[in-house]
């Protein structure tokens, strides 16, 4: 089974800038109740979606004091959580960061680890691209970054 995920989020003053789990050195972070971490979110939900549960927020929901700043690998490690509950294996996720800047290349390998440790899977199996919006709208403006994922489960 297949399942995809979006996510956006906009730049804050005085946040860290967290992708894939990795931090990352930036002018602002971005806007969010967790750590606003859009890629690991996108991939969330295309986990979930692929075993045709509820989306991050129905388990971690903003407005819940306990996901507060939390790390969205923690997300992640959920997901692979459910997974076993529900008797799927995560076979590989295939994602795309979409923002004029930061430039994610140096740390893509960081991430592929973080995101396969979280999921229980090899890093080999999680895609990471990134492109850009080509100055065109929010992400053109750098108002904020965006994410889209897809993910392949079986049961």
């Amino acid at each position: 089974m297949t399942g995809i995920g979006y996510d956006v989020h906009r730049f804050a003053e005085n946040r860290p800038l967290v992708l894939g789990g990795v931090t990352i050195p930036h002018t602002h972070g971005l806007e969010g109740h967790s750590d606003a971490d859009v890629l690991c979110h996108a991939i969330a939900d295309a986990v979930l979606g692929a075993m045709g549960l509820p989306d991050i927020g129905h388990y971690f929901p903003p407005g819940n004091p306990a996901c507060k700043d939390i790390c969205s690998l923690k997300i992640l490690e959920k997901c692979r959580e459910l997974a076993l509950e529900h008797d799927f294996s995560i076979i590989n996720v295939d994602s795309t960061l979409v923002a004029e800047a930061p430039k994610v290349l140096p740390y893509r390998e960081a991430m592929r680890v973080n995101i396969g440790n979280a999921l229980g899977i090899p890093p080999e199996r999680v895609g990471i691209k990134a492109t850009t919006n080509e100055t065109m709208g929010f992400i053109g403006r750098r108002e904020g970054i965006a994410a889209l994922a897809v993910a392949q489960v079986e049961s």
